[in-house]
């Protein structure tokens, strides 16, 4: 691919994922799949748009930061901490993951997010109307979302969305705050250990970052107005493409 092309499908796809990151969760969707395009192998790719959607994800909790509040009856500083150390246990695993491994698990992870997002919000209202949980379950889920952020991060957004709207019983706009800012620190987790490895391909990097960054903070102004449904949709319709193109590279 010319490097001209390349660097705009970079930068657009960072655009795209930062605003999704902002909205609902989900920016890997958009991001993985052109640094894939370009050429990058699965686990240089993932790594890639971590550190990139990192600045994004930055500036839409930075915009969000006067909405963060405790989540079931955890202080936000809590759950950061968790949330950081999880990301690092995650981003060791992805560096101990043989390229081959991950591209095969790749599509079942993005799958596992579609359908987290397509009946996640449903099946958390049955949970929440026949079952109470306590804090401490909203901690042991939260280490496992931060091991998942720091692994992979496709659709962690919306897998916090289910989560906090079932343990924590609060809605889809309240959340937006210490969701984002819970997908920022685990990328932030995860970027140490991804630029030591060696795994970050920065000609790629920059651009994308670049427009995740503008993408980020358009996402969260637009977060604040948009329709929740609609947001939900137009994620899904992205997710499903990417899933459907993930599993026919890996099992064509």
């Amino acid at each position: 691919m010319a490097d001209a092309v390349a660097l705009a499908l970079a930068a657009g796809a960072g655009l795209l994922g930062g605003a999704m990151n902002a909205l609902a969760g989900g920016g890997t969707f958009a991001t993985l799949p052109a640094l894939i395009a370009i050429g990058l192998p699965g686990t240089a790719a993932n790594a890639t748009s971590n550190v990139a959607l990192l600045p994004g994800a930055g500036a839409s909790a930075w915009s969000y930061r006067a909405g963060l509040a405790p989540l079931g009856g955890i202080s936000v500083a809590r759950l950061a901490a968790i949330t950081f150390a999880g990301g690092l246990i995650g981003s060791l695993l992805l560096i101990l993951t043989p390229t081959r491994t991950f591209d095969v698990v790749i599509p079942w992870l993005l799958l596992y997010a579609t359908v987290l997002l397509a009946f996640g919000p449903r099946a958390a209202r049955w949970l929440h109307a026949r079952a109470t949980i306590g804090p401490r379950t909203l901690v042991v889920v939260q280490v496992a979302l931060g091991i998942y952020g720091g692994y992979f991060g496709g659709g962690v957004g919306l897998m916090m969305t289910a989560a906090y709207g079932l343990l924590a019983g609060i809605g889809p706009q309240a959340m937006m705050a210490p969701r984002t800012l819970m997908l920022a620190v685990a990328n932030l987790a995860a970027t140490g250990l991804f630029v030591a490895s060696g795994l970050v391909d920065w000609a790629a990097c920059l651009p994308m970052l670049a427009g995740a960054l503008i993408g980020g903070w358009l996402g969260a102004i637009v977060g604040k107005r948009l329709p929740a449904p609609a947001v939900r949709l137009g994620t899904l319709a992205v997710s499903v493409v990417t899933t459907t193109m993930f599993f026919a590279r890996a099992y064509s």
